[in-house]
């Protein structure tokens, strides 16, 4: 089976964890000890998230007044191959010469005119208080936003269009690699006429891009790695419930769309959608059961489909 893995930020660095290149090894490591028994079964593409370091990394940068800063999509690049690297050896180490593992920089086209370069949403970076948001903002014209109960810079966050390219992924999945890229989203570009392309300063969201790389591969399988079993129905009340199957349709009602995981059910649910093939939605660290049918929570395209199961 062709599958699809995307890997939250909890893959590498969990909320309130020191940004440490300690902490991210350690949690790479965990990544690959789950990852790794599907990876010797079924073909894997395996894409991450990269908000914090990211914003780490443009904090760091602007630290230094002698240099003018990177923009985001070399920042992004930079961090794609970063975290690449980590989970490559992570992997490598278990796997050995059995599976070979390689890391693609993967650029993304986006659409100039999209509206979250006007009003962005995107948390990059370490958490804040009030306080240090606001002094950071007035200082270097970032713009914050609340996260909970701390405070976070965000950037723009614009929809993907088009991967750049599936054939060298293609290629490496026919050959037996298990393949890591998009990470971060990928390097957000716009084209700016007769297909030449440029970076602009964005970092697209990580589901989002994941989901539309997996249609186009196309993946029998598209999994959204998280740090919960799955979608909760009245998530965090007395009456919360764990939804083990479920339609695209019923997962885009109300009940289900709001909060945290509304991105990643939506982009579940656009795989599903366009390729009439299912998703899901769960824990790291069960992402053998997930792929066995056994764990998280399915997406199917309709009640046919669920009722065959």
């Amino acid at each position: 089976m062709k599958l699809v893995i995307a890997l939250g930020g909890n893959a590498l660095m969990q909320r309130g964890e020191p940004l440490s290149m300690a902490t991210q090894w350690n949690n790479a490591g965990v990544a690959a000890q789950s990852l790794a028994p599907v990876a010797r079964t079924h073909q894997v593409i395996l894409t991450h998230g990269n908000g914090p370091q990211v914003g780490l990394l443009a904090m760091q940068a602007d630290a230094f007044k002698g240099a003018e800063p990177y923009p985001f999509d070399v920042m992004g690049a930079a961090t794609e191959g970063m975290i690449g690297y980590m989970l490559e050896q992570a992997l490598g180490n278990i796997l050995g010469y059995d599976v070979p593992v390689a890391t693609l920089l993967t650029r993304v086209e986006v659409d100039r005119d999209d509206p979250e370069f006007s009003d962005p949403s995107k948390f990059v970076g370490p958490v804040f208080d009030e306080a240090q948001a606001e002094q950071m903002a007035a200082a270097h014209g970032w713009v914050f936003r609340q996260d909970g109960r701390k405070w976070r810079r965000v950037m723009p966050s614009p929809q993907p269009k088009r991967i750049l390219w599936h054939r060298p992924i293609r290629w490496l999945l026919d050959n037996g690699t298990l393949v890591i890229c998009a990470g971060g989203g990928g390097i957000p570009v716009v084209d700016t006429g007769e297909n030449r392309m440029e970076g602009v300063e964005a970092v697209i969201d990580k589901d989002r891009a994941s989901s539309l790389l997996a249609a186009h591969i196309p993946a029998d399988l598209f999994v959204i790695a998280t740090d919960v079993p799955g979608v909760y129905e009245n998530y965090d009340t007395p009456q919360q419930k764990l939804l083990h199957k479920v339609t695209a349709e019923q997962l885009m009602t109300g009940a289900f769309s709001r909060g945290s995981m509304g991105p990643k059910i939506e982009a579940a649910v656009n795989f599903v959608r366009k390729t009439g093939k299912c998703a899901a939605i769960g824990s790291l660290s069960q992402i053998k059961e997930i792929a066995a049918g056994e764990a998280g929570t399915w997406i199917y395209p309709d009640e046919k489909a669920l009722k065959t199961v």
